[in-house]
């Protein structure tokens, strides 16, 4: 009988010492949660910094400039307190809910799919699609705009998610740094093994419902790279555009 109360006695001493220090002290507790509470203002910060950022730099750079496309045709300044009516958001993996008020015309070539390069944002040779509009797989050239090297504007759509996520191996985080770009920077374009090289020459904002993206001028080539803007988020359409220039195989 001693054997068993000294058995149970040590044992309950163990469990009441294990308890107290994880559970009753005060300081322990109060330590766990400042730690706590700083990895989630770190993680808060690292997930918002980029948007925040592109709010407060490149958007507003953008908003103060009323924007000239080809052909002579002026975009107005987008107001960034219009604010999507619809709740509930369209699968904007599919192409064709990107101007779900348009129907997505067929490509008119007898090929499925090109390539594009983007040397700046080490996009290599990934696929653009002709013929499909699954975002997650390709990106994709809309239906019924210029095919690469030809008169007009040659419209191309590609997924974005936060900047901190961009892998040029991703076709959903492949146009995450497209805000990066620049005035001269280089899009290379192989269709039907020819390469054609455009050089960035705007970039500006519009609205989700903005469908003049798709304009069709013929004074010269040009090709339009679109993503949704600020990076992961849906709000606006930033477009990049760029027109055809002699090609240079050192860039």
């Amino acid at each position: 009988m001693p054997a068993r109360q000294h058995y149970y006695y040590f044992n309950q001493r163990s469990c009441s010492s294990s308890t107290t220090f994880f559970l009753i002290n005060p300081a322990y507790r109060l330590l766990i949660s400042r730690i706590l509470f700083v990895m989630g203002m770190i993680i808060l910060i690292w997930v918002g910094y980029p948007i925040i950022k592109f709010q407060l730099i490149n958007s507003r750079q953008m908003a103060q400039k009323q924007f000239l496309i080809p052909g002579g045709y002026t975009i107005e300044k987008f107001n960034s307190n219009n604010v999507l009516a619809n709740t509930k958001s369209p699968d904007y993996t599919q192409a064709s809910n990107w101007f779900p008020d348009v129907n997505m015309p067929v490509a008119q070539s007898p090929i499925t799919q090109y390539k594009l390069s983007i040397p700046k944002l080490k996009i290599e040779s990934v696929d653009v699609s002709l013929s499909g509009e699954d975002l997650s797989k390709s990106l994709i050239h809309y239906g019924g705009t210029a095919l690469p090297g030809r008169k007009g504007n040659g419209v191309i759509f590609g997924h974005s998610i936060l900047s901190q996520f961009f892998n040029p191996k991703s076709y959903i985080a492949i146009f995450s740094t497209l805000h990066t770009l620049e005035t001269g920077d280089q899009i290379l374009i192989d269709y039907d093994n020819i390469t054609y090289q455009y050089q960035v020459v705007d970039m500006y904002e519009v609205s989700p419902d903005d469908i003049s993206v798709l304009d069709q001028t013929y004074d010269s080539e040009y090709l339009t790279l679109i993503t949704c803007t600020p990076p992961g988020t849906y709000l606006r359409r930033l477009i990049v555009k760029a027109k055809l220039v002699p090609y240079q195989s050192e860039i």
